[in-house]
């Protein structure tokens, strides 16, 4: 394989591309090309301190952005170290930067550590309640990699650290966890396995011959379903965390525009259409943030 053959088209365009050479590899290894995960990472945060009443804590929604580009990055490089066998014999994985050999253990080591740190600082800015929160996350988030080898759900692993957010964001404003971020998180972890299995239906006959396991493999055709009665549950947790700040009925009337867009998902949701299923995925982004006006609209009511 030749130097070229082992770039991929990300690294000589867009943002990656204007990059001087050298970085480019630990841009891909945090994804700098992919935003989507940033944002994903970041709406439980987000919904969590808004459903709260952000009572004069707006810069809580930058310092906790802050936190989410910087933890799914490190998150994305830790995987690749983790991965990076696996990511050798599976086609759209093959060009990541350790795979390929175009950087190595310790840079990538070393950039976690960095982007760790950054994390630390935004700690520092949370009350001691969602410190420890934040903390419970660490062996969970390290164990995620792993998952995909043992279980056929690493999906559900997956919600339970990508939506911790949610039980982050409610103590960071009131310094205590309680209820409605409970909630919130039941229905964000419904919710990430449901985008999750729409993200792994483009893997699913490459998993298939390195033996990775996925909510996609095991659902199979009937992934679209599967998708569908998540996206439901989600919808009943986000549903029982207005309730327990705002009990009257019409107040889940605000959640209704995302009830039809992830509707709308599951209707078009097709496991024999792998670039149908990553579009949807990445519409999530559009889910996320008409959460988060549900969110604002309860929170700000109280």
């Amino acid at each position: 394989m030749s130097a070229t053959d082992t770039v991929p088209d990300s690294e000589r365009r867009g943002l990656i591309g204007a990059l001087p050479e050298p970085l480019r590899p630990l841009a891909s290894l945090m994804r700098l090309d992919r935003p989507i995960g940033n944002w994903l990472l970041y709406w439980p945060c987000a919904w969590s301190i808004a459903l709260a009443g952000v009572d004069g804590r707006w810069p809580l929604f930058a310092w906790l952005g802050l936190g989410a580009f910087a933890m799914r990055s490190a998150g994305c490089v830790y995987n690749d170290i983790v991965d990076r066998d696996l990511d050798r014999r599976v086609a759209r994985t093959r060009l990541r930067p350790l795979a390929s050999g175009r950087t190595n253990l310790r840079t990538a080591w070393t950039l976690a550590i960095a982007l760790c740190l950054i994390g630390l600082v935004v700690l520092l800015q949370l009350s001691r309640a969602a410190q420890l929160a934040a903390l419970a996350s660490i062996v969970p988030v390290a164990a995620y990699p792993f998952t995909k080898r043992i279980t056929w759900w690493p999906q559900a692993w997956l919600g339970l650290v990508f939506s911790w957010g949610a039980i982050v964001g409610w103590p960071a404003v009131t310094g205590s966890l309680a209820a409605p971020a409970l909630w919130l998180w039941a229905g964000s972890i419904a919710w990430v396995i449901g985008y999750d299995t729409l993200y792994a239906i483009q893997d699913i006959e490459d998993d298939a011959l390195v033996g990775v396991k996925s909510s996609a493999r095991r659902l199979g055709r009937h992934a679209a379903a599967g998708v569908a009665l998540f996206y439901a549950l989600a919808l009943i947790g986000w549903a029982a965390a207005i309730h327990s700040v705002d009990p009257r009925p019409i107040a889940l009337l605000a959640l209704l525009p995302a009830a039809i867009h992830l509707a709308g998902q599951a209707i078009r949701a097709d496991p024999a259409d792998p670039l149908g299923a990553l579009a949807l995925f990445r519409s999530n982004r559009t889910c996320g943030l008409l959460v988060f006006f549900a969110m604002v609209a309860i929170g700000l009511s109280q």
